[in-house]
């Protein structure tokens, strides 16, 4: 059975919203999935796709829609990380669906790498609810945070929409073209995460060769 047959009562929700408030009701699912509330982008942004391929939306709105509402999802969700608090997370995130394991993962990725974790964190599926909440734990740079989480929602709401635009009517099959969608994300962290790693090591070479002389 397609994953859209199982989800059917949450897909209805989703076509009504956007179909009565148009990009309001797109702003609003993307600022509840980038809260905690599983309402998945990968239902929200291929409909409002679907929509633009009939002319009722424009694409750069529905982008842009989507996009700001991931990011005040993730302001949002950003700040309950700094008023929660690790421990209370660790207590209470199974009622979210969050383990102890994710947040521990999290944590290791950002302390390695640092604030670029949010943009890469954005475009893997199931991570990108959770990513805001270890960085406002770990209260990373909020500046950064913001600009990363908008650049990496813009990628993974594009394509979603493309992907949307391009199926029409058969948008409801989007499940079917995951894969293809995952292997552009994979290719796109590869590239963010390689180019984080040469930087740090690079820094940490001047550094070494700074101590040095």
């Amino acid at each position: 059975m397609a994953v859209i047959e199982i989800l059917r009562p949450l897909v209805e929700f989703v076509t009504s919203i956007i179909s009565s408030l148009g990009y309001g009701g797109i702003f609003f699912l993307m600022v509840l999935e980038s809260a905690l509330i599983p309402i998945p982008s990968e239902i929200i942004m291929p409909f409002s796709g679907f929509l633009v391929s009939t002319g009722k939306l424009g694409s750069v709105g529905v982008v842009l829609a989507g996009s700001f509402g991931n990011l005040i999802g993730s302001i949002i969700t950003y700040y309950l990380g700094i008023r929660l608090g690790r421990v209370f997370l660790i207590k209470y995130g199974k009622y979210i669906f969050f383990r102890i394991h994710h947040l521990e993962w999290t944590e290791q990725l950002f302390q390695r790498y640092g604030d670029k974790i949010s943009f890469v964190g954005r475009l893997i599926p199931g991570v990108r609810t959770y990513i805001s909440l270890p960085a406002g734990i770990g209260r990373t740079n909020f500046i950064k945070f913001a600009a990363y989480s908008l650049a990496g929602s813009l990628i993974w709401n594009s394509l979603l929409t493309y992907g949307g635009i391009q199926l029409g009517r058969s948008w409801q099959h989007i499940d079917k073209y995951s894969r293809y969608l995952d292997i552009i994300a994979v290719v796109s962290i590869t590239i963010v995460v390689i180019w984080i790693i040469y930087n740090y090591r690079r820094r940490r070479r001047r550094r070494n060769n700074g101590k040095l002389s």
